[in-house]
């Protein structure tokens, strides 16, 4: 796994590299904090965030980040360490997605309401797939999943990648299944971009997906692209063989993967 680059379009951890290569791959409080305060990570409001194994405030989970910018981690809890290490990758558009919690929290007589189960939907399964390709673009938008799995294959390697961003899906990937979908938001960028380093597409990604977040977008369940990941190469041996993009149960056309 490298620290500066996708090994693969199914390198799916890459986001996180520059950061596992600092601590150690296991669910460490102490680590997460350690990451936490070099970053100076805060929440929108300039709370600044730590990692806490349990608190008896009464708060729910996303209004005690807001108020205190305690983040409630379980010890040894798979979940919980990617949910922090996204909050390290992304500090701005989680700081952001917190926000929304808040003002939709505050709007709300009762119930979660819509627009923040959207955002729960993206903070657990959600995914940025950048594309400099139009024709792949193409074959994405309309779940043209064997022409561009197989039969453009030899393209996405240079013109595609896929940011995971959901701290669930990170946690599914420990242990990938049949019919695996990630729920994206799809950026057309140049060559150029893909060209860049690692840290600098992360953090591009980053202030895109906060100043839409805080422009109100991505507030519909509806509106994400569903992405079946176990089809980009290199997520699954299973995959190298044409046959695979077959299985109409997982590459459905109309839509990706039957999970979320």
């Amino acid at each position: 796994m490298s620290a500066d680059s996708f090994a693969s379009p199914g390198d799916l951890f890459a986001p996180l590299a520059p950061l596992l290569a600092k601590i150690p791959f296991s669910p460490d409080l102490d680590a997460l904090n350690q990451l936490a305060s070099a970053i100076d990570l805060r929440t929108h409001g300039g709370q600044p965030i730590a990692f806490v194994a349990s608190a008896n405030d009464g708060l729910e989970y996303e209004a005690r980040i807001w108020t205190s910018g305690q983040v409630a981690t379980r010890p040894g809890n798979w979940h919980d360490f990617f949910n922090a290490l996204v909050w390290c990758t992304f500090p701005r558009a989680k700081a952001m997605l917190n926000q929304r919690h808040a003002d939709e929290y505050a709007t709300q007589s009762g119930g979660r309401g819509r627009v923040r189960d959207a955002l729960t939907h993206f903070d657990e399964c959600g995914a940025v797939v950048t594309v400099s390709d139009p024709l792949l673009v193409q074959l994405l938008r309309n779940f043209r999943w064997r022409q561009l799995f197989w039969e453009r294959r030899a393209d996405l390697g240079r013109a595609l990648r896929c940011f995971v961003f959901g701290h669930g899906t990170y946690e599914q990937l420990l242990r990938p299944f049949r019919g695996l979908t990630a729920k994206a938001i799809l950026y057309e960028v140049t060559p150029n971009w893909l060209r860049q380093p690692l840290p600098a597409q992360v953090a591009d990604i980053d202030q895109r997906l906060s100043g839409e977040l805080a422009a109100g977008r991505h507030g519909d369940a509806h509106a994400f692209h569903p992405l079946p990941l176990l089809g980009l190469p290199g997520v699954t041996a299973d995959s190298e063989d044409p046959a695979y993009y077959d299985d109409q149960w997982q590459f459905r056309p109309g839509r990706g993967g039957r999970r979320v």
